[in-house]
């Protein structure tokens, strides 16, 4: 059951760890919808299938249940103790690790945000197209006030693919492959092990990592990106849902 308000030392474990695992979790109803409805897609752009689903994107566009984990009340306060009023969800991915489809995530930060569509902006580069959509790498400062949720569907530990963190990265602005190695050859990593219905909300700058899945089971992981503050005109982001305050 989840309690009015989150706790105090959440957003502090956040800031400097640069993730957390919420000691709140999401009724069992609510992750029964989730699965519910993301059992529901089909095949399309963005949606990737190897037997079962393993990736989608542009995720809220295609099932917009995925945002209703934002309109409860102790998720509210977390995030906006975090990036204050005003918050959106600007993005959606769906992961899921089966014997099917199953993969190592090497070391990274995630630093492309989705766009509505392509203008030449100072700071703002290293341009793609991922599923259709228009994706740019911005300023540090963008994704210094940016923020995931990640909301998972099954049980995700160790043997499964959970993500690994390295704590206090996301302090440290873009890293190159140079001081992504040197990191993880000298910092110990944290694993954020949750079970179904566990909340893990993530900086993007934090370098993060998941080994392939040792179990035939699922690992599904809804996975939202939230905002409080617009792009820099002409640009836009390719999406803007509110989240209730």
């Amino acid at each position: 059951m989840l309690p009015e308000l989150p706790n105090q030392t959440d957003s502090v474990a956040l800031d400097e760890d640069g993730a957390a695992v919420l000691p709140f979790s999401l009724e069992r109803s609510i992750v029964a919808r989730l699965i519910a409805a993301v059992e529901k897609l089909k095949c399309g752009e963005g949606v990737r299938r190897r037997g079962d689903i393993y990736a989608v994107r542009n995720l809220i566009a295609l099932v917009p249940a995925v945002l209703e984990p934002l309109s409860i009340s102790a998720v509210c306060t977390l995030v906006e103790s975090v990036l204050g009023l005003g918050v959106f969800a600007v993005d959606g991915i769906l992961f899921n690790k089966t014997t099917r489809a199953n993969w190592k995530v090497t070391w990274h930060q995630d630093l492309s945000i989705a766009v509505q569509c392509r203008v030449e902006t100072l700071g703002f580069g290293s341009w793609s197209t991922k599923a259709g959509v228009a994706h740019v790498q911005p300023p540090v400062s963008v994704l210094e006030n940016m923020l995931a949720l990640r909301f998972h569907l099954d049980d995700t530990g160790e043997d499964n693919g959970a993500l690994r963190i390295m704590p206090g990265s996301h302090r440290l602005g873009r890293l190159s492959a140079k001081a992504i190695a040197e990191i993880t050859a000298a910092k110990r990593p944290k694993l954020c092990a949750v079970a179904a219905g566990g909340i893990v909300a993530m900086r993007p700058l934090c370098l993060h990592a998941s080994s392939p899945a040792k179990q035939a089971t699922n690992r599904r992981v809804v996975h939202l990106v939230l905002a409080a503050h617009d792009l820099p005109r002409p640009l836009q982001w390719n999406e803007m849902h509110p989240v209730p305050s």
